[in-house]
């Protein structure tokens, strides 16, 4: 899938001052309850804006990166990140900038950048917002909906930024299937394992305590999981959608370099 980005990207949603940033650490008792403000928040933010990309149906907001992330690709991401370049649906390829899972809607700020200053001294404070990531299963990829300035500043003070994921829920059918399997295979382990463990083995009941947090984590990904991206025809259809393209990035190839 090739890309070209405008550089007219605007985030839908309205700036989180440092001000609202401190407030929000401060009357957050620990970090699970301050992960759980903003997430709330920033429920409460998509439903209020006309413009943003919720359309009817389920949707999910969860906290942090997907279980299938890689987290070495962030520090690598700044230097993979051309603003006309190409992604892969499945795995990872060619070029290099294929190996990532975020991709942003503009190109991120410089590290001395004044905005992304004043961002790296929250960080540094420990109250620096998380991100929002949205989920779009047609090019398989999470698109960085608000605070592409906040990435950059993490990524300045080397870490990892927190990020809240928006996603269409997967269906109903598919997810009762898949916890269906889940549940069976966490049964038959455990029936294996339980008649050792009653008679004091110490092994067996050190594989339950493991078998039962790989349980927890499953189910955990099963109901964050990405469903898919609803998507409309552009009216005019293809040469509508070329002309668009023409007038944007006048300068775009699609297809390889050279």
């Amino acid at each position: 899938m090739y890309y070209a980005r405008t550089g007219r990207y605007r985030s839908p949603l309205p700036p989180i001052s440092a001000a609202e940033a401190r407030r929000v650490r401060e009357t957050s008792v620990d970090d699970d309850a301050w992960s759980a403000r903003w997430t709330h928040q920033f429920t409460d933010l998509l439903q209020a804006v006309g413009d943003g990309p919720m359309y009817a149906g389920r949707w999910t907001l969860a906290w942090g990166m997907p279980s299938w992330s890689v987290a070495a690709h962030w520090h690598r991401l700044p230097a993979v990140d051309p603003d006309q370049g190409h992604i892969t649906w499945f795995g990872y390829g060619d070029p290099v900038e294929d190996q990532r899972d975020i991709l942003p809607l503009r190109r991120l700020s410089p590290h001395g950048a004044a905005r992304v200053r004043s961002y790296r001294r929250q960080v540094r404070e420990g109250v620096l917002p998380p991100a929002l990531l949205w989920w779009v299963s047609g090019l398989d990829i999470l698109l960085v909906l608000d605070g592409h300035d906040r990435i950059a500043a993490a990524l300045a003070e080397h870490t990892v930024p927190a990020v809240v994921v928006l996603a269409p829920a997967p269906g109903p059918t598919w997810a009762a299937g898949a916890d269906r399997h889940i549940v069976r295979e966490y049964e038959g382990r455990l029936q294996a394992l339980q008649p050792a463990a009653n008679h004091g083995d110490e092994l067996a009941k050190a594989n339950i305590a493991n078998i039962t947090r790989r349980f927890a984590g499953q189910l955990n990904d099963v109901a964050r999981s990405e469903g898919r991206t609803r998507a409309w025809p552009l009216p005019g259809g293809r040469a509508a959608w070329q002309q668009q393209a023409a007038q944007l990035a006048p300068d775009w190839t699609i297809g390889p370099a050279g």
